[in-house]
């Protein structure tokens, strides 16, 4: 198999891009790298020629390394079949995996409607090189807007953009890629993520106003006063709910989330929240929605309290984390309580109490 460094004029540049050849059938790779014309012959500035020098150096290293993988039998061309497939359906095929996980799978659909926008036609796995998945970050990055016609968030931009390369590095170990084009790409940070929370009071006037659904009402403060996620609590047996003389009523069950077994301690007051105890197999929470029309719902309950804020299910998870630091209980029980595997994970909310003081702290003011 021969490696061969070509160049192309494109418009005001040359573009640099490698050109394998292996039995008959051709293979190129751009390697966004670009040179300054020169054809007066010195017309360059100092500047323009060592940028060429640098390009041209870089281009000729990447193309010893592609030669020296190929002598490897790293990179080749045994699976062109493969990378004539549809990138668009195999993400479709990932997606489809993930359809146990409501939040997860949403997500992954919201990227395939993007890829559609962004791609207009189908497109290869040959074609997903670095200028597409560039193309694909500017996009969601400038161009993408949700269904209510508003930009992505930050940290939606950064989500869907590594569901591509999620599926990219599955895509690699499937052997349908031979490397990753994305392992040159710098990704996009996300941003700090807003934890909306309820006070203690807030919370009180919760559980006295009226909510539409008596179940999600009960749902959520059960949720407020253990700190389960929503997926567990929906999962809910009767079966994991268990009593100890030492330890009290606790909950034994195996998180959705991260597939980690717990024994979560919960008050008498929640587990009174629960009312007569069902069959060992029976859901806790029969029949428990949740859908943009139950959000709303519950949004009304929150106005209903007096609570102008933006309160979605999660909202009630934390609430138990920052009340939970805010009344005393140290970081390290409240990540063990909540599940989370990394402390850093936790210290998201110690620092939201953080700021939370900082505004405390200035709301007092005196002319001088």
């Amino acid at each position: 198999m021969k490696v061969t460094l070509r160049q192309r004029l494109k418009g005001d540049k040359i573009t640099l891009y490698l050109d394998y050849y292996h039995q008959g059938k051709r293979n190129y790779e751009h390697l966004q790298l670009t040179l300054y014309p020169d054809p007066e012959k010195g017309k360059l500035t100092k500047e323009q020629k060592e940028e060429n020098r640098k390009n041209l150096a870089l281009a000729e290293a990447i193309r010893s390394k592609r030669h020296l993988e190929l002598q490897n039998g790293i990179y080749g061309f045994q699976d062109q079949g493969k990378m004539k497939g549809s990138f668009l359906r195999y993400f479709e095929y990932l997606m489809e995996e993930r359809k146990d996980s409501q939040g997860n799978y949403g997500n992954w659909d919201s990227v395939l409607k993007h890829m559609k926008k962004y791609c207009k036609h189908d497109v290869t796995f040959t074609q997903v090189d670095k200028a597409w998945l560039e193309g694909f970050k500017e996009y969601l990055m400038k161009q993408a807007r949700t269904p209510a016609n508003q930009p992505l968030s930050q940290n939606s931009q950064s989500s869907y953009f590594n569901k591509v390369r999620a599926a990219l590095k599955q895509a690699l170990k499937d052997e349908i890629i031979q490397r990753n084009p994305c392992d040159t790409i710098e990704g996009i940070k996300a941003g700090e993520p807003e934890r909306e929370f309820l006070t203690q009071e807030e919370l009180q006037a919760m559980a006295k106003a009226e909510c539409d659904i008596p179940q999600m009402k009960t749902a959520f403060l059960f949720s407020a006063l253990t700190g389960l996620r929503w997926s567990d609590i929906q999962k809910l047996t009767w079966m994991e709910l268990q009593y100890s003389d030492e330890i009290g009523h606790y909950i034994r069950y195996t998180q959705k989330k991260t597939k980690g077994s717990e024994t979560l301690p919960i008050s008498e007051q929640a587990f009174s929240l629960l009312g007569e105890r069902g069959e060992p197999k029976e859901r806790v929470f029969i029949g428990l929605k949740y859908s943009a029309w139950h959000n709303l719902r519950l949004q009304q309950w929150a106005m209903r309290a007096g609570i102008s804020k933006t309160i979605t299910f999660h909202c009630a998870r934390h609430t138990y984390a920052t009340l939970q630091l805010t009344l005393g209980s140290d970081i390290y029980t409240v990540s063990k309580m909540l599940g989370h595997k990394h402390l850093k994970t936790t210290e998201i909310y110690a620092k939201v109490i953080d700021h939370k003081k900082k505004e405390a702290a200035n709301r007092i003011k005196i002319d001088l």
